[in-house]
């Protein structure tokens, strides 16, 4: 069984993407990004992945140095290398030269010990597309609490 342990999650992206595909990939960090990560010292609130010359790699992650590191010590901004099978990329490639597809990512977990990175294929959402999410979300809401108080009565 493959235990999941969540460092930090982009709701924001849910909010202003609709995300199509996901990817699992594996990251290249430095010892103190890791330790950092795993101390749940890493943002991805701005984020982004890109792909260059045939890699995909995650761009604008704030992954905050390790307290106890040297001078040695990473750059927390730094773009990082996302590890993807090369149909992966050949997939994504295609899926990001359409127009107003891009590629967010939603989460870093740790899984079987090793520490990855989801990635969604995204389309931005218009601001009527916000509020209709929004409205569905209340509606939902009420209806639960709708359920939920007739079942006390």
């Amino acid at each position: 069984m493959s235990e999941e342990k969540i460092f930090n999650s982009n709701r924001k992206a849910a909010h202003d993407y609709h995300l199509l595909d996901r990817f699992e990939a594996g990251l290249v960090l430095t010892g103190t990004e890791t330790k950092s990560i795993r101390a749940g010292q890493v943002n991805l609130k701005d984020s982004f992945a890109q792909l260059r010359n045939g890699e995909a790699w995650l761009m604008n992650c704030h992954i905050s140095p390790y307290e106890y590191g040297n001078r040695q010590n990473h750059d927390p901004l730094r773009s990082r290398k996302l590890l993807l099978h090369a149909q992966e990329i050949r997939k994504l490639t295609g899926k990001v030269e359409e127009k107003g597809l891009t590629l967010i990512p939603t989460k870093i977990y740790l899984k079987n010990g090793r520490i990855k990175c989801e990635i969604a294929v995204a389309k931005g959402k218009k601001i009527y597309d916000k509020r209709e999410t929004e409205r569905r979300k209340e509606a939902d809401l009420e209806a639960r609490k709708a359920i939920k108080q007739r079942r006390i009565d």
